[in-house]
């Protein structure tokens, strides 16, 4: 079968790796975890960070004022000891004693009240603008009180300052800038920078005087080492032999061959992002205009059999346009299960029985799903064009309604919550290519209010309304594969960070 063909492939320098002799791992014995990341940390100001490298290892340099625990679910003290909303739009932190920067500076209101005027104003130019745009402006209320007061009620504040929001050292940013903060950072966080190799790596220690309090007071390891490594199979050879603990984004293919090797295991975790394929029904003149063809779409893709073969089971599938794990994910929605017959059915009553035409964006990384899909709907008489442009670009095209389609994953900022999925595609905001009035009025309600129960409401009614009307093509959650040294102990949480702080050695 052509899907089952095109899954193998480019596994044979690992399987050369295997023959490698037994590895000795050296990070348990002198206290140093050795990570391996296939993208160079481009900067190590959190605020113009855009890899999911870089801000990993920002969220281990610096501290916000609350953290979340993704058992729990809920929201617990980094910085701000305690905090208490004044209104739907104002909230009070006390501000932790005790803290202190990388420098030994001690950290006070006035960082805290510094760093969220600063970057929450427009022309700071924050890359995750959506992250502090929400902020109207702190205050000082007393040395050890700040408060925050929104532009509007915004319910996801605290998500927002649960990792996105580091405080900066006023003293040190304003003698240094974004420039400074970028290779020599100060932060509060558990660890603290030993060294900056730009290409190579970072080099982290554990920060003797880090405070008592939140999720991360009590880091295990001495020393992590980040070495860039692009080369999957350098990767495994450094993992094989020793030199490396940690790596992570195993393909599928790889995690078996790994698993069995000595002193190695792998892991594999579910994570916020998820895969889906958009219409577009304003295209000048394109059937999909006509929900019955957005309809065939759905049951002409075979979407078990494609994630088999290129995700695996461990990521999957959904069925509405949103994460099962995000508050406000409504499941129970109308579902669209494989049956190339159904959709022919329906493209003959939409008058297309002898076929017809559609376009797609993708990326240079989707390009073997794409072809599972378009062999998929060309089954079914539809003729699919795929167009592998850069992000840029497609999103350009995208948005100006020249594509039919749109096979993308989304990651929600690793934020738990709809608003940041249902809300950024179907809210009427610039990414909205359907701009649907009877979706976007309960979701923009939805955005407005703080009551948990009314949201859930809002947001059950709008996923009902895209299923019903197939804007999407929900496909599958993905799974991040990580291989490590049986000496170590680290898992990847569900917003696609590492919480290096809490890995310890078995």
């Amino acid at each position: 079968m052509e899907i089952i063909a095109m899954k193998y492939k480019a596994a044979m320098g690992l399987l050369a790796l295997m023959t490698l002799s037994q590895p000795v791992f050296a990070g348990k014995a002198d206290d140093t975890l050795n990570v391996a990341f296939t993208n160079e940390i481009e900067t190590l100001d959190y605020y113009t960070a855009t890899s999911r490298e870089a801000l990993s290892v920002g969220r281990i340099l610096y501290d916000g004022l609350v953290s979340k625990d993704f058992k729990s679910g809920k929201f617990v003290p980094e910085l701000a000891e305690s905090y208490k909303f004044n209104s739907d739009s104002q909230i009070d932190f006390k501000i932790r004693k005790g803290v202190k920067f990388h420098n030994g500076d001690a950290l006070t209101a006035d960082d805290v009240v510094f760093t969220l005027n600063l970057v929450s104003r427009p022309d700071f130019g924050a890359k995750y603008a959506i992250a502090v745009n929400w902020i109207d402006k702190a205050e000082k209320l007393d040395n050890d009180t700040v408060r925050l007061t929104m532009k509007a009620p915004y319910p996801l504040a605290l998500e927002m300052l649960a990792g996105n929001v580091p405080i900066y050292s006023k003293a040190y940013y304003e003698k240094v800038g974004a420039a400074g903060m970028a290779v020599k950072p100060i932060g509060t966080g558990p660890y603290k920078l030993i060294e900056l190799t730009p290409g190579v790596g970072v080099k982290l220690e554990r920060f003797a005087d880090y405070y008592k309090g939140g999720q991360k007071e009590d880091p295990k390891i001495g020393r992590i080492n980040f070495r860039v490594l692009p080369e999957s199979n350098t990767q495994y050879a450094e993992l094989l032999g020793g030199n490396i603990d940690w790596i992570w984004r195993v393909p599928k293919d790889d995690i078996q061959r790994l698993a069995s090797q000595p002193g190695l295991q792998v892991e594999s975790s579910p994570i916020m992002r998820f895969d889906e394929i958009s219409m577009d029904p304003h295209v000048p003149n394109s059937p999909l205009a006509d929900v019955r063809v957005r309809k065939a779409v759905n049951y002409a893709i075979n979407r078990k059999e494609i994630r088999d073969a290129f995700k695996g089971e461990s990521s999957p599938i959904i069925n509405s346009a949103c994460n099962p794990v995000q508050f406000g994910c409504e499941t129970d929605v109308t579902t669209y299960e494989y049956n190339p017959e159904k959709a022919k059915q329906l493209l003959k009553e939409a008058g297309l029985e002898k076929g017809l035409n559609l376009s797609m964006v993708i990326s240079s990384e989707g390009v073997a799903v794409a072809e599972a899909v378009k062999a998929n709907l060309a089954a079914v008489g539809i003729n699919l064009a795929l167009n592998n442009l850069q992000y840029a670009a497609g999103v350009e095209q995208w948005r100006s309604h020249k594509q039919d389609m749109y096979y993308s994953d989304w990651g929600s900022y690793g934020v738990g919550d709809v608003a940041l999925s249902v809300g950024a595609f179907f809210g009427g905001t610039g990414d909205d290519v359907v701009n649907d009035p009877e979706i976007v009025a309960p979701i923009v309600e939805a955005s407005k209010i703080m009551d948990r129960d009314r949201r859930k409401g809002l947001y059950s009614k709008a996923l009902n309304l895209i299923a019903d009307r197939a804007y999407w093509v929900p496909l599958w959650v993905w799974s991040m594969n990580t291989a490590m040294s049986k000496d170590l102990d680290l898992h990847i949480n569900p917003d696609e960070f590492i919480p290096f702080y809490d890995a310890k050695w078995n």
